[in-house]
């Protein structure tokens, strides 16, 4: 068996770590929000447009 078990990582460091996670995650909501408000946008200007 292989005794050579990564250590724990140290508290403040697993914070860091899901702050960045969560922030990510934040953006990537955020520039899905975007798109899809783009879309909206462009799909009643073209229906607009039709009518």
């Amino acid at each position: 068996m292989n005794c050579n078990h990564p250590t724990p990582r140290a508290d403040r460091k697993r914070r860091t770590t899901l702050s960045q996670r969560i922030a990510r995650r934040r953006r990537i909501a955020l520039a899905h929000m975007l798109r899809g408000a783009c879309y909206g946008i462009g799909t009643g200007a073209i229906g607009l447009a039709f009518i």
